[in-house]
């Protein structure tokens, strides 16, 4: 990843997500959910720490207001996160204060009067992370509301709230850029469709229903059961690929690119997963993502085909209990690097998906893993990070442990490390 200066063009944040290459340079800042180039990848050379406990390497902890699953972004030493309250019929946005951990914003952008009951104990009503680019936040809620906040001034430009999807656990899929536009994932349990809108006014440029071919219907056309197979939690990637950009976007049952500037849909792979929250990484000329719950797989896909390619473009599958239902996976140097939500770490070869060597850490797994420096942190609900080396032989260099419950993924920027639980955000930082 090339370093990132703190006025910084949206169409070189852009550039830098149709790769999956690490640099030599760290990244300053991490406008994704998934750094700057939505992969996971933080580069080398970023001095951030291999251990710390509460009593070493905390630079400072905050308390944070209200409940969220979303992971930090970071821009010109502010961090943007959205919260609610545990009910869900409020919404923010909190700017945070990089350098001592204080609260400079906390925005109510949304009410919303009757929220449909979550149903579970693990997603929340701010589980979606923030986009940045210069200047510009951009917030969602799935559909209890899509907004574009100034970052200078916390004032709402746009908002957007007549979108609708039955989420039936909880929003989950991230807002992201490309070019003018911002692309939103909606699979509920009655809709499913990408949309993506003006970035400037919030107006819709294109809406794209899924194709997906359902086999859960009744003889009237109508699914027997309610439930989570229709849903899908994921964040897409831009690729390029046949010579222009391809929208690679994970829903229920069917694996999807579109063209980004229309929504016109170019291929698609079936599978038997659902509820998939993964996000797809791309790299040596594949797609690789994980198919969530049900029979969960590892795919990767060559995308230079048209329509159905299920049975032509799919190189490789990995199936079995080490793969992800919401963990995201690592791409370096030709291996895949992924972490069960059971805690199992697995490295497979990427051009054959052989496993090279597969290590159980314990603990559960909600978070995505990073990759700093050659290494490789994963962050468990109990509040424990594992330090491993990358690379073809599995080796522990540090397992260290905080008080809190960490669901979000984690962030770099410069030498620190920046971790949301579920009641503090931490900046992680040899003194």
């Amino acid at each position: 990843m090339g370093q990132v200066s703190r006025r910084v063009p949206c169409f070189f944040l852009l550039t830098l997500c149709f790769t999956t290459v690490v640099s030599a340079v760290a990244a300053r800042e991490w406008p994704d959910f998934r750094g700057p180039a939505c992969d996971g990848n933080a580069g080398m050379g970023t001095g951030i720490p291999v251990t710390w406990s509460e009593s070493g390497h905390i630079a400072w902890k905050t308390a944070l207001p209200h409940s969220g699953l979303s992971s930090p972004v970071i821009m010109d030493g502010v961090i943007w996160l959205t919260g609610a309250t545990e009910d869900g019929r409020e919404s923010f946005v909190l700017a945070i204060d990089a350098d001592t951990g204080a609260i400079l914003r906390n925005t109510r952008v949304f009410e919303t009067p009757s929220p449909e009951p979550l149903g579970n104990n693990i997603n929340g009503y701010a589980s979606p992370s923030a986009v940045l680019e210069a200047g510009r936040v951009y917030v969602h809620f799935g559909s209890y509301g899509t907004a574009c906040l100034d970052a200078a001034t916390g004032a709402i430009l746009w908002t957007r709230r007549d979108l609708p999807c039955r989420h039936y656990r909880g929003p989950g899929s991230s807002p992201f850029l490309f070019e003018d536009l911002l692309i939103l994932s909606f699979d509920g349990v009655d809709v499913q469709y990408v949309a993506a809108l003006d970035k400037n006014t919030g107006e819709t440029v294109w809406k794209t229903d899924r194709s997906t071919v359902w086999h859960d219907l009744d003889d009237k056309g109508q699914p027997k059961r309610e439930g989570d197979f229709r849903k899908a939690y994921c964040t897409p990637i831009i690729i390029e690929a046949k010579g222009g950009p391809q929208l690679i976007s994970l829903g229920a049952a069917t694996a999807f690119a579109y063209d980004p500037r229309t929504g016109r849909e170019i291929w698609k792979v079936h599978h038997e997963g659902h509820s998939a929250a993964p996000r797809p990484l791309f790299g040596h000329g594949r797609v690789y993502l994980a198919t969530g719950h049900g029979k969960a797989e590892v795919l990767s896909i060559r995308p230079d085909g048209e329509g159905d390619v299920t049975d032509s473009r799919v190189d490789w599958r990995y199936a079995g209990r080490a793969v992800p239902r919401e963990p995201s996976m690592l791409l370096l140097d030709g291996l895949l690097y992924m972490v069960s939500n059971d805690g199992f770490v697995t490295c497979l070869e990427a051009a054959t998906g052989t496993e090279v060597w597969q290590e159980r850490i314990g603990g559960s797994y909600m978070a995505s893993p990073i990759h700093a420096d050659g290494r490789l942190y994963f962050t468990s609900m109990q509040g424990k990070t594992t330090v491993m080396r990358a690379g073809r032989e599995p080796e522990v260099l540090a397992v260290n442990e905080l008080d809190d419950s960490f669901l979000a993924s984690p962030a770099v920027s410069g030498k620190a490390l920046f971790l949301r639980g579920k009641t503090h955000l931490y900046r992680i930082e040899e003194k």
